[in-house]
């Protein structure tokens, strides 16, 4: 891996690290049993652990929040049935080839705490592509959930309400800041904020880190009323372009309920408490093994797998493709790692998507 610093390794210092992170990444590669990797990037080193808690962006409990929905009749538990045959490994990107581009569209949250939106945005985009056999196959948009449904979205928000968002009001379509990634240009709402060069070790990264120039600390735009200058029919009119889903919101808890709910529909959104050693993450199949908790994180769950007997998710998360395994991150599973086998939230596989369906006003939290 190019431009790595890795302590104790053969990897030679290349600028200064922190003492603090230096101990941390030793403590990590010396421990027995680790089944990850930890690095430091030169443009990162210098900063001490927990340097970048801003974009951690799901606040309070929302293990509570989900349940406290559920209660409420606004989200269905599911589960999987007692005789359920669950593979050793499964991936969306496999299993809906026609949806893959969409699935496997790794997005950038910038110097923002918006990762709830694009978790949202993410999961939601691929159950759509797969709930109508790929004929909406887009992105939605992270922008229009961010900073719409939410006063000050990039100060944090619930994962619950990208869905309640989406399924009351409905979303635009929306991609990267500049047209960049795998969708490019054209849609109604792009993300506004920069690509950052988010922390942890990475290859080839050509984005500033976070709070430096071009990624300065980020405050909540006002949310998009109209679609981008250079948006395309039939993705040009802020009013006609929502799309939303009629249908049950749901949410699974536990190893075999989430797997029978990621079969059933697809990708869905999950959340986890990180600790400081998550910012050192260069591959491998993650594991809290020190550092102190630095907050809460929502991602886009894929799949799983199994290597060398050890069982993992496969997550996505919106730190853009350079970031860790391109993009994505292994957790091990079965642990219950950060709280993130508490609560999976997506919109119901049945669901039918469209235009024009949203049920309600916006929603504001």
């Amino acid at each position: 891996m190019a431009n790595v610093l890795r302590v104790g390794s053969m990897f030679a210092l290349a600028g200064a690290i922190s003492p603090e992170r230096e101990a941390q990444i030793k403590t990590i590669n010396e421990t027995p049993g680790v089944l990850w990797t930890a690095a430091a990037h030169p443009r990162f080193a210098d900063h001490a652990p927990g340097a970048n808690r801003r974009v951690y962006g799901v606040n309070g409990d929302w293990n509570q929040d989900v349940e406290e929905a559920i209660s409420r009749g606004e989200i269905q538990r599911v589960e999987a049935a007692s005789n359920a045959e669950i593979p050793e490994s499964f991936d969306s990107v496999d299993n809906w080839p026609e949806c893959a581009k969409v699935i496997g569209d790794v997005r950038d949250q910038s110097n923002c705490g918006c990762c709830w939106a694009f978790g949202g945005a993410s999961a939601a985009s691929s159950r759509m592509c797969i709930a109508t056999n790929a004929s909406l196959q887009m992105p939605l948009s992270a922008q229009d959930i961010c900073f719409n449904s939410n006063f000050n979205g990039c100060g944090g928000g619930q994962i619950t309400t990208p869905w309640s968002y989406i399924k009351g009001s409905g979303v635009v379509t929306g991609g990267q800041v500049d047209g960049t990634e795998t969708f490019g240009s054209g849609w109604c709402s792009k993300f506004s904020l920069p690509h950052c060069h988010h922390h942890g070790p990475t290859a080839g990264d050509p984005y500033p880190e976070e709070g430096a120039t071009g990624c300065p600390d980020q405050s909540s735009p006002r949310g998009p009323s109209a679609c981008d200058s250079d948006a395309e029919a039939p993705h040009n009119s802020f009013a006609s372009d929502a799309y939303s889903y009629t249908g049950t919101t749901v949410s699974a808890r536990g190893v075999a309920n989430i797997q029978q709910a990621i079969m059933d529909g697809g990708p869905m959104e999950v959340a986890f408490t990180v600790y400081t050693d998550f910012e050192d993450y260069a591959g491998g199949i993650y594991h809290h093994v020190t550092g102190f908790m630095a907050g809460g994180h929502a991602v886009t769950m894929v799949g799983w797998g199994v290597e060398d007997g050890e069982k993992y998710w496969k997550v996505q998360n919106s730190w853009n493709p350079y970031w860790g395994e391109n993009g994505y991150f292994r957790i091990r599973q079965g642990t219950n790692e950060g709280g993130m086998e508490d609560q999976a939230i997506a919109s119901s596989p049945d669901a039918t998507w469209g235009l024009g369906m949203a049920t309600s006003a916006t929603v504001q939290v």
